[in-house]
């Protein structure tokens, strides 16, 4: 059989693909005032590439970027997948509301100009893909408009893309600048406000004082669980220990809880009052230890099912999961990689670490096989047409859909029989990086005709021109919403910007801005939502622009 080295197209595309990746990764990586590329510098690597003629296989250029893009939204969906649904509950709500809404108003303004200006299809995408810095979405469009390639101009979708780009990429950083000379600078230094609350667990020591609670159970007191408050320790009678649900309070009792810091506050005025006495900075029997799940016999299991503060006295405080820290409710089940903090007896954490699995070596390890599952179950999903009303044609989901939104459920199940779904971060990112680069390479190069072409010509101006539009004004609208109607400052803010343009350069330049964690909050709760609106916004758009 003739190998892949043996046939000189084959090894030309290849060879040709991988100069292009690095030389694209090369000037993605210059920055200009903390602000550089990324690995966009690759698709301009591309288009500069495909200008000069260089040799490809047109096949085998079509697969590779296939294989890219699932690659790509495939570790995207894993990565989002565990705190998408946190990210819509409670006053997380809001914030996605709000980001969503100009998701839309954007997707509209494109397609209202698009058609207002005569753009073919493969331009509209195009140029929202390119304002909105958001590469998996033109992946979408593409997969949408492939088969009708002449008559919707799909080869001129990364010219306008990289058009359009640059506007995509300051913009969110001139609306930044905007609204703190509109607001002032004193806010630049509040907190993320109430809506950002529940991802913050904080801790108050409480000294018992209301008689009525007098020999209580705790268990009694539901407003422990409906708030996701939990007791850690108590000091009564001089000694420290872990309560469990049958621990009778007494007056004069003090306990240390852990929960969102506005319920707190809530439950001290039922309680008692603050305590001066720091339970956690006591020498005592009971201490803290942070360790990861690993072990499958408790992947899935609730913290109400495995009963630990009654059958080790260790109560679990805290829980991190996709980089969000929470107080857990006893309904919550474990998932693989969760990072929690167990409180009580040194001999019961030590049995609890044991249980849980507690390896590193466990975690760094990446578990494939429930990957090439999702990817051709992704496939296969994507391929499935789905009737809309009002739409003249059948949505697919495509090959950036389908697998994006398999690997989100997969990442929320966790488990699916002896299958762990999970990634490593750095194999996650591996793969993310490689995925998107070979796409993007490949798009460029095969595009690179029509954007010399456009650079230099009115049309291309135009693109421009209507990107500027569509970066800005639903990020001004955005802004407008979170001062008036959500009350956000400045922080919060700038992170619901970036968030809504899913663009990581403007949040690196929020955070420059200020000392706060309120940015990357805002960030991480609206972004997963709006990765996946975007890339069906998009394919929507795409099929009523047709």
């Amino acid at each position: 059989m003739e190998g892949a080295l043996d046939h000189p197209t084959v090894a030309g595309t290849i060879v040709a693909l991988c100069a292009v990746i690095a030389a694209g990764l090369a000037l993605g990586a210059l920055r200009v005032r903390g602000v550089g590329l990324g690995v966009t510098g690759v698709l301009f690597a591309g288009l500069l590439a495909g200008h000069l003629g260089v040799p490809i296989a047109p096949d085998v250029l079509q697969f590779l970027k296939d294989a890219g893009l699932i690659l790509f939204v495939f570790a995207i969906g894993l990565q989002i997948g565990p705190g998408f649904a946190a990210s819509l509950r409670r006053s997380g709500l809001r914030l996605n509301l709000a980001a969503a809404g100009g998701v839309v108003l954007g997707t509209g303004l494109a397609g209202a100009i698009g058609l207002w200006l005569g753009f073919t299809p493969g331009v509209i995408v195009g140029v929202l893909a390119g304002a909105t810095t958001n590469t998996p979405s033109l992946a979408a469009a593409q997969s949408v408009l492939g088969d009708h390639a002449a008559e919707t101009g799909v080869n001129l979708a990364p010219a306008s893309y990289a058009m359009a780009y640059p506007m995509g990429v300051i913009g969110t950083i001139l609306c930044m600048l905007v609204a703190r000379a509109g607001m002032g600078k004193a806010s630049l230094a509040t907190s993320a406000g109430p809506a950002l609350e529940r991802e913050r667990p904080a801790r108050l020591n409480i000294e018992i004082t209301n008689a009525n609670l007098d020999g209580v159970e705790l268990r009694r007191l539901r407003v422990l669980t409906e708030q996701n408050l939990v007791v850690t320790r108590r000091l009564s009678g001089g000694e420290i220990t872990v309560p469990s649900a049958t621990t009778r309070l007494r007056v004069g009792d003090v306990i240390l809880i852990v929960g969102p810091a506005s319920r707190l506050d809530e439950i001290r005025l039922l309680l008692g009052r603050e305590s001066a006495v720091d339970l956690q900075a006591m020498p005592s029997a009971v201490i803290s230890k942070r360790m990861v799940v690993t072990r499958r016999g408790v992947l899935g299991k609730s913290l109400r099912e495995l009963d630990l503060t009654n059958r080790l006295g260790v109560t679990v405080s805290r829980i991190s999961r996709a980089g969000v820290e929470f107080a857990p409710s006893p309904e919550l089940r474990l998932n693989f990689a969760d990072s929690i903090l167990a409180v009580g007896p040194e001999a019961s954490i030590k049995e609890l670490a044991s249980e849980v699995g507690d390896s590193a070596r466990t975690l760094e390890h990446s578990h494939l096989i429930p990957v090439f599952v999702g990817i051709g179950l992704g496939v296969l999903v994507g391929s499935i047409p789905i009737a809309l009303p009002g739409l003249p044609t059948s949505v697919r989901l495509g090959l950036a859909g389908g697998p994006l939104l398999v690997a989100i459920a997969l990442s929320r199940i966790g488990r699916i029989g002896p299958m762990v779904c999970y990634l490593p971060l750095s194999a996650n990112f591996a793969l993310r990086e490689i995925g998107i680069a070979v796409f993007l390479a490949c798009v460029g190069v095969s595009s690179g005709p029509a954007f010399a072409e456009s650079l230099v010509s009115l049309q291309g101006l135009t693109w421009f021109g209507a990107g500027c539009v569509v970066t800005l004004v639903p990020l001004l609208v955005v802004a407008a919403v979170a001062r008036v109607f959500l009350k956000l400052d400045q922080p919060a803010m700038f992170g619901l910007l970036a968030g809504s343009m899913t663009d990581p350069p403007a949040l690196a330049f929020a955070n420059s801005l200020t000392q706060s964690e309120a940015p990357g909050m805002a960030y991480s709760t609206v972004y997963p939502l709006t990765m996946l609106l975007r890339v069906v916004c998009m394919q929507v758009l795409a099929i009523l622009v047709m």
